[in-house]
C-alpha cells in the first residue's frame, strides 16, 4: 500500500476547493480534481474513498479550522468588549484571509448531507461552550447561543465579502459593528 504524502494531500484539497467553487459538485470530478493536484486520480484515491466523502473530511476539517482560528484569538485576561472585539475582527479576517475556504465552508454549511454531522462537530462545540461560560460570568446576555452566533459572525461576514464596498468603508462599518454588537450582547 502507497504511503499518504502531507503535500500531495494538502494539493488535492486545494484543487477540491478551487473546483468545486468553479465548477460546482457536479461539475467536479476526481480526474479533474487529480489534474488541478498534478497527481494521478489512483492517488485521489489513496486519500478519499469517494467525491463524497472527499467532500466531508474536507468541508469538516476548514469547518473546525474557523472556529478554532477564532477561539484560539481569545485570552483570558479579555473583558467582554474585547472579547467580542477579537471575535467578531478575527472572523472578519479568516473570510479576507482565506476567501477560497470561507466560501467553501459556507457553500456546503446548509447542505443536507453535512447537516446530520453538526453534533459531532468539536469547533461548535467549544464555542457553545464559550458562549455559555460567558453568559454564566454575565458577561454575555442570556440568548441563545444560535442567536449569540448570529449577532457576532453574520453581520461581519456580510461586509467582509460583499464587493460593492471600498476596503476603507468596511474598516469603518467593522468599527461601528463591533460596537453595535458589545451594546446589544454585554451585561
Amino acid at each position: 500500500m502507497r504511503r499518504k504524502d502531507d503535500g500531495k494531500e494538502k494539493s488535492i484539497k486545494e484543487a477540491v476547493i478551487k473546483l468545486i467553487l468553479k465548477e460546482g459538485f457536479h461539475g467536479t470530478s476526481i480526474s479533474k480534481i487529480a489534474k488541478e493536484a498534478g497527481v494521478s486520480p489512483a492517488t485521489v484515491y489513496i486519500y478519499y474513498e469517494n467525491k463524497e466523502v472527499m467532500l466531508q473530511d474536507i468541508y469538516l476539517e476548514y469547518s473546525e479550522e474557523i472556529f478554532n482560528y477564532v477561539l484560539n484569538k481569545l485570552g483570558d485576561y479579555m473583558d467582554g468588549p474585547q472579547l467580542i472585539e477579537v471575535l467578531v475582527e478575527e472572523y472578519y479576517i479568516y473570510i479576507r484571509e482565506h476567501s477560497e475556504i470561507f466560501h467553501f465552508v459556507d457553500q456546503f454549511s446548509n447542505c443536507p448531507a453535512l447537516s446530520n454531522q453538526c453534533l459531532t462537530r468539536k469547533g461548535i462545540n467549544n464555542l457553545n461552550d464559550f458562549l455559555d461560560g460567558m453568559k454564566e460570568k454575565k458577561v454575555f446576555k442570556n440568548f441563545q447561543n444560535d442567536n449569540l452566533r448570529a449577532l457576532l459572525f453574520y453581520p461581519a461576514k456580510s461586509i467582509a465579502i460583499n464587493q460593492c464596498i471600498e476596503e476603507n468603508e468596511k474598516d469603518e462599518l467593522l468599527k461601528e459593528l463591533i460596537k453595535i454588537i458589545q451594546n446589544a450582547l454585554l451585561m
